[in-house]
This record gives C-alpha cells, structure tokens and sequence, in this order.
C-alpha cells in the first residue's frame, strides 16, 4: 500500500437494475467521503444453500490462514530488510504491482480460477496456493538465516585474525 493509513473496504450493496445502476449510486455516494475503486468479480457458481453455509465456515478458517500467512511474509520481509524498513512497501509486491494498485485495479483471473468452478473448488485452491507460498517462506528464511550465520561466523573469525 502506498502508506500505513490506507484501508480498503469492500462492500457489496443491493443491486439496481444493472451493475453499472449500482456502481454509479454508490460511487456519487460515497465519493465525497473516500476514493471508490471498482473491484469486479464475476458470477461464481454458488451451488445449494447447504454448500454456502458449509463454505461460510470454510472461508473464515481461510481467511485467517491467509491473513496469517500474509503478516509472515510482510514480518519476514521486515526483518530482511533490517535498516532499510523504509524499502519494505516496494518490496511487497502483489502479481509486479504494488498493493494499493493491485487492489484498485483487482481483475479476477479467470485462467487461474474458472468461474464455473464450484466456489468451494476456488477457495482449495487459493488455500493451496497460500499453502505453498508458506511452505516457500519456511525453507527460504532456513536458507537465508543459514547463510546469514555463515557470513556472522565468517566476519568473527577475520575479525579475530586481524587481532593476532
């Protein structure tokens, strides 16, 4: 994002009788007060009020792992970039785009997750996904903390070769 002060509200409201109807309602309502970003997704395939209720509780569990995992990636970076935490917002990067433009310019992927797709079927896969980015953090920080040891250890001892 482009500041720590940004927040993003997503808000779904009652249609009109179109999307476009509702898109300019809402825009000349709340335009005075915030900036307004369109954020389209297309009808997913919902299947029976059961699945819904199902993946209601489904998607809170996802959500908190994603969130989870999101704050390991940011923290990590953080911690990386050690005194140079004025770089973190460049380096969090969503698809080569920085998180306040990916967000306001948010296009589904429908290569990625077909929209005929079962949503239970999308939210496996996003969670995968997530799965594996986690899984990467974990060997990536062994590795970098490896080296990062090695490099302290190396140091010490050139230093201690200056000495004597």
């Amino acid at each position: 994002m482009s500041s720590n002060s940004d927040n993003f509200w997503l808000i779904s409201v009652p249609g009109e009788k179109t999307p476009q109807d509702s898109w300019e309602k809402v825009s000349k309502t709340i335009a005075p007060y915030a900036s307004v970003f369109k954020f389209s997704i297309p009808n997913l395939k919902v299947g029976t009020l059961d699945h819904l209720f199902g993946l209601s509780d489904d998607l809170a569990k996802t959500d908190t792992f994603i969130e989870s995992v999101t704050r390991k990636v940011a923290q990590y970076f953080s911690e990386v970039l050690e005194h140079e935490k004025d770089k973190l917002a460049e380096n969090l990067m969503a698809n080569n785009a920085d998180c306040f433009t990916y967000v306001t310019n948010f296009e589904w992927d429908h290569a990625k997750y077909p929209p005929k797709q079962a949503l239970k079927s999308i939210a496996e896969t996003i969670s995968k996904q997530v799965s594996q980015i986690e899984n990467d953090l974990k060997s990536k920080s062994t590795a970098y903390n490896s080296i990062k040891q090695s490099l302290t250890a190396l140091q010490k001892k050139q230093t201690y070769s200056l000495f004597f």
